[in-house]
């Protein structure tokens, strides 16, 4: 059953416009892997990226929430794209896609990057590893046909562009998913923030082989591993039997994500957001920023190399976190407008945090008041909420860099 736009706020889902949730019928969907454990395990099923997708557990997204702050979770994020980029010269292709570093990343290295268009605006949000013999990127599920389009259109005389849609692709996220991940595959402990490797999984009935990243997207410590769908069930089967891991679907997936600051995209930015105005700017490294020894290259690098060098009216606004002051959810769409009643945007994301129980958002304002401390009204219901301009995330995270 699709859900109600209500609905999608219900449990803290992006809604329609994102292109994620949209109204399907169930032969319209196509299924992960996993599909029949989700049922087995009482999932809630909703249509996401095009795929049946689980939202929540019997436990409810609450509780959810809370066990991957305080244990481990499973993810299916089966949905998403992953991609294998091959050839001498597959680095500098890619890198001429994104204002990353792809050239000097080291082996076993991952980096978060940037797919823009000729705007400097955000086609997609991706993460790549260097393997050494091909380079593997993570792409958003909602993007991933265009994506996968645009990059062998861009660069597919230059490399092999490979998709690996044969693979399914899990997240174990929580201050414990070492614990229990280390059981079945000895090493992984040694793994840091942002760094992967091939690994062996023995769940005693087999042995699977895996690729995994010590990264995720919820601001905890934990893994995402990449495995052949075939054996994605029997993997799934094997964390969920650790006594620290319960299956996590995707509506504690996104309040989680929230907390710990991060974009979604299709909400917090966009194609028409640069990763200046979207506070990314971090993910460019300076070799490629002005004076580096690589600097542009990339689409829409010189209105984003203006905007990193503070060009006067290069950035008419800037994404921002917000807490309110009373405790009334605002969600996303909910029309922002300074304290003398000036629209001056929007909501993109927004959601009580259940971690600490208090309304937060992530919105676009003047940069005139993107400063942390600085005060809006959000309308929720023709009301005015009070809210504040603070730093994110709003949940510290707990990555393991050593």
């Amino acid at each position: 059953m699709a859900l109600t736009l209500g609905q999608a706020m219900e449990f803290d889902l992006p809604p329609c416009s994102t292109g994620v949730l949209m109204s399907a019928t169930p032969e319209d969907l196509l299924q992960v892997p996993l599909n029949d454990l989700h049922i087995a395990l009482g999932a809630r099923m909703v249509p996401f990226a095009g795929y049946s997708m689980p939202v929540q557990y019997p436990q409810g997204l609450m509780a959810e929430h809370k066990h991957t702050r305080t244990a481990a979770g499973l993810f299916d994020v089966s949905h998403m794209g992953q991609l294998r980029l091959v050839g001498p010269d597959a680095a500098a292709a890619f890198e001429s896609l994104i204002p990353v570093d792809v050239i000097d990343l080291a082996v076993g290295k991952q980096r978060y990057g940037l797919l823009l268009n000729e705007s400097g605006g955000i086609i997609d949000d991706l993460m790549f590893v260097n393997r050494g013999a091909d380079i593997f990127v993570i792409v958003n599920g909602a993007c991933k046909a265009g994506d996968i389009a645009h990059i062998q259109a861009s660069i597919g005389g230059r490399c092999q562009v490979i998709p690996s849609p044969e693979r399914a692709l899990l997240a174990l996220q929580g201050p414990q998913a070492v614990t229990a991940l280390s059981r079945l595959a000895p090493g992984v402990e040694k793994l840091v923030f942002m760094t992967g490797g091939s690994f062996t999984v023995d769940t005693g009935a087999q042995k699977i082989e895996v690729f995994l990243t010590r990264s995720g997207y919820t601001g905890e410590d934990g893994f995402e591993i990449s495995v052949l769908a075939a054996e994605a069930t029997a993997l799934a089967k094997a964390l969920l039997a650790q006594p620290e891991v319960k299956p996590i679907g995707l509506g504690a997936r996104n309040s989680l994500r929230l907390e710990a600051g991060l974009p979604l995209y299709g909400n917090d930015i966009d194609s028409s957001t640069t990763p200046v105005e979207a506070g990314l700017q971090w993910a460019i490294q300076k070799v490629r920023r002005a004076g580096g020894a690589r600097e542009g290259g990339f689409p829409g690098a010189e209105k984003i190399l203006a905007q990193l060098a503070g060009a006067a009216d290069s950035v008419t606004r800037k994404r921002v976190g917000l807490k309110a002051r009373e405790r009334i959810p605002v969600r996303e769409h909910v029309e922002l407008q300074s304290l003398t009643g000036e629209p001056i945007g929007e909501v993109t994301s927004g959601l009580l945090g259940p971690t600490i129980d208090q309304p937060i958002a992530m919105a676009y304002v003047p940069p005139a008041l993107a400063t942390p401390g600085s005060q809006v009204n959000a309308m929720v219901r023709g009301k005015p909420v009070k809210m504040e301009v603070v730093a994110m995330p709003f949940v510290p995270t707990n990555y393991f860099r050593g």
